[in-house]
């Protein structure tokens, strides 16, 4: 059965580099930006994929399976994102119309030494971000072909970095749209066949209140406390509101979600691009809470309380690649809850074996898997091809470099910027949604404000803005290194939300530094009075 496995997943991704390989870029302009072709509806379908990353499709279920209640600042956080970024920052970056986040920083505040912080800036928040995308690559190859998690790492890379490389921007949008497909399909499929089987209608999202009932009944009976359901048992309430508002202002300033609202041919189309990508984005969304609830109560009532030697079988698959077992602590032969280890990030791509499942369906879910996390490493790799080829290569060192050139180096940028994700991804630094996290914290606390100030505040310069994002970004990584390491903690909260610190360093320092200098040149002010107004005089 396991050569079935190998069908599904191979062919589904051989698909994807048929797609890849049918669209690919020859131009800069298409291998930046699709040659700003892509319409609203598909490309807020392309821009889904993008976003739902492994940690949406295999991580964001396992962390509200793992932190219960807690575990929702990271679904309303992500989604309150989209509404920022349709608001405050999409619409007028399109009409300034360059190809990356860097070109905006460098042209409104009249610097190339802003560029090239910005794009030293774009580079560590999508590095971060692609290292939780290998890792759900490196779970899901080693589960496929029974191999170490670090032999699995290879494997995916090979694949990450052939489907960038391919066609840029332009293959990489109707990839994800392909891949958006599959994703959004794998993840409801099981969890769909579930309600259906327990309750007779497939709709897991409005029926799992009825399985949070049967999970607090098991854990009382199992003596297990805090509930499941009990707020503020993982998280302080301080951690909780600023992890929800780090991971929205994160959202809003990723470099590579922003990269494809730059595809779309106007500002409308860029608007209602933010406004499908929100849509397809919930469906998931509002289904990974019932993921996590049906998994934990068929953990509860299926593993705990039965003996040591009667693991289920998919429970010794996943001890083999070393992200599930059992200590037994008291020495009594039983599975206490408490002795059980299972890798979080294992929860959605175990549940149909869990819940028993055809294994057709787990090979499909794991294909589903593997299309989530292409999606987003391939648009993070663009972004740090684009910020070395582009931004620095061809901005600042050699303007008269032929486009040949610069779109060769962007591809060799790719392949070493993935091989060093895949080595850094096999040291198993954090669960998936805790990297992904700190890549949300890096954007909120340097791009966030430099972005949407230089849209709306037209004093704020070139000094200010630049010491802003450095200071920023030192902040939150020096939080991170302290809360994660050192337990260093200001008000409970946790490395995760560590760039709501970085953002108010970033505001204080932007604004003392701004005023204390001369103020922007009258080109810039009518620049930023021009893009503020996304339907005024033309569209780009």
């Amino acid at each position: 059965m396991e050569w079935l496995g190998y069908v599904i997943v191979f062919g589904i991704v051989i698909v994807f580099m048929t797609i890849a390989v049918y669209n690919r870029a020859t131009e800069a302009a298409e291998f930046y930006v699709a040659g700003r072709r892509i319409p609203a509806f598909w490309n807020g379908m392309a821009v889904a994929a993008d976003w739902m990353s492994a940690a949406s499709f295999i991580s964001m279920a396992g962390a509200l399976y793992a932190l219960g209640y807690d575990g929702l600042a990271y679904i309303m956080g992500w989604t309150g994102g989209y509404v920022l970024l349709a608001l405050l920052i999409a619409p007028y970056l399109r009409k300034f119309g360059k190809f990356t986040v860097p070109d905006f920083i460098a042209e409104r505040y009249e610097s190339n030494f802003a560029r090239l912080v910005a794009l030293i800036i774009a580079i560590i928040i999508s590095f971060t971000y692609m290292v939780g995308q290998v890792a759900g690559v490196g779970i899901i190859m080693g589960r496929l072909f029974g191999v170490p998690f670090e032999i699995g790492i290879a494997i995916g890379m090979v694949v990450i970095i052939a489907t960038t490389i391919i066609g840029g921007m332009k293959s990489i949008t109707w990839t994800q749209v392909a891949q958006y497909i599959v994703l959004i399909t794998a993840y409801l499929l099981p969890v769909s066949l579930l309600a259906m089987q327990w309750f007779g209608i497939p709709l897991p999202q409005f029926l799992y209140g009825n399985v949070l009932q049967w999970i607090t009944d098991l854990e009382t009976q199992h003596g297990i406390t805090p509930h499941y359901i009990e707020p503020y048992a993982k998280f302080t309430m301080t951690q909780f509101l600023a992890l929800m508002f780090v991971l929205m202002a994160g959202t809003a300033a990723l470099p590579h979600v922003l990269m494809r609202f730059f595809t779309t041919p106007s500002v409308r189309e860029a608007r209602w691009s933010a406004g499908w990508a929100l849509f397809f984005i919930a469906i998931l969304y509002l289904t990974a809470p019932a993921y996590a609830a049906f998994s934990r109560y068929v953990i509860l009532k299926d593993v705990v309380g039965k003996p040591v030697d009667q693991l289920p079988a998919w429970a010794q698959k996943w001890a083999e690649v070393g992200l599930f077992n059992v200590i037994d602590k008291n020495g009594d032969g039983i599975i206490q809850w408490a002795e059980l280890n299972i890798h979080r990030d294992i929860i959605v791509l175990a549940t149909p074996e869990i819940a028993g499942l055809s294994l057709l369906i787990g090979y499909f879910v794991m294909a589903g898997g593997l299309a989530a996390a292409l999606s987003t490493a391939d648009g993070l790799l663009l972004v740090i091809a684009a910020a070395i080829s582009n931004d620095l290569y061809a901005k600042m060192i050699n303007p008269q470099a032929p486009e040949k050139k610069v779109v060769m180096l962007g591809k060799a940028a790719v392949a070493v910027a993935g091989i060093i994700g895949g080595f850094v991804a096999a040291m198993k630094i954090g669960f998936i949604v805790q990297i992904v996290a700190w890549a949300f914290s890096l954007a909120t606390a340097s791009f966030f404000p430099a972005l949407v100030l230089g849209i709306f505040w037209k004093r704020l310069n070139r000094q200010g803005a630049i010491a802003g994002m450095i200071v920023g970004l030192l902040v939150t990584i020096i939080y991170i290194y302290l809360n994660k390491t050192q337990g260093f903690s200001i008000a409970g909260i946790q490395h995760t939300a560590s760039g709501v610190f970085g953002l108010i360093a970033n505001l204080i320092v932007s604004y003392i530094v701004t005023i204390m200098t001369p103020p922007p040149s009258e080109r810039v002010q009518k620049l930023v009075e021009d893009i503020r107004y996304p339907k005024k005089i033309h569209e780009v």
